[in-house]
């Protein structure tokens, strides 16, 4: 059975779309069918055009599919990527999460494997309180949490997150940041090939 992964990520600026494509590209060398989504834009229109960067991002991507419950559905395995905000989820991601009760009533969401990803502005801004309080969702879901660990040396030299990647915003994406993003798609494609 082939691995079915729906990589889902909000992003403002570009930081966790870079890392959700950055992800496919690891997932489909792995063998994964991958669905590359974003989680829909809550903001007001007017917030997002008030900002330059906000602006350019959301017109970049413009053709990359919304998330759906059907998407939910479909898949096998989840990686989701989403920035933090005051020590958890952007409450874009955290909104599209709040559509899935009907799928989740059905148990479309559980035994299924999931992993998460996320960024913050500074080193120390809330990246493992995010990724902590991701998998409690994850719990309720009736998922199986794939979260990277120290299964690869290079997460000890991109901060050493055992429980995802973590990116600063506005930082370059190294060599060292694409292997642990890589490492992370390539291992829950790992465990989701052995699920089904």
């Amino acid at each position: 059975m082939t691995v079915k992964l729906a990589i889902i990520y909000y992003s403002s600026y570009g930081t966790n779309h870079q890392m959700a494509t950055i992800a496919a590209e690891a997932a489909k060398v792995a063998g994964a069918e991958v669905r590359l989504l974003k989680a829909p834009e809550t903001a007001p229109a007017a917030a997002v055009n008030s900002q330059d960067a906000w602006k350019a991002h959301a017109e970049a991507t413009a053709d990359i599919p919304h998330a759906t419950a059907e998407d939910m559905e479909w898949a096998n395995a989840y990686l989701i990527s989403a920035g933090t905000r005051f020590g958890v989820m952007a409450s874009q991601m955290r909104a599209f999460i709040d559509t899935l009760g009907g799928v989740w009533s059905k148990g479309g969401l559980a035994n299924k494997p999931i992993s998460a990803m996320t960024s913050a502005q500074n080193d120390h801004g809330g990246q493992e309180t995010t990724l902590s309080s991701f998998y409690i969702t994850a719990m309720h879901w009736g998922g199986f949490i794939v979260a990277p660990g120290y299964t690869d040396e290079v997460i000890f030299k991109t901060g050493g997150n055992p429980y995802g990647y973590s990116h600063t915003q506005g930082a370059a994406f190294s060599d060292d940041a694409k292997a642990a993003i890589g490492h992370q798609a390539r291992r829950l494609v790992e465990v989701a090939a052995k699920l089904a």
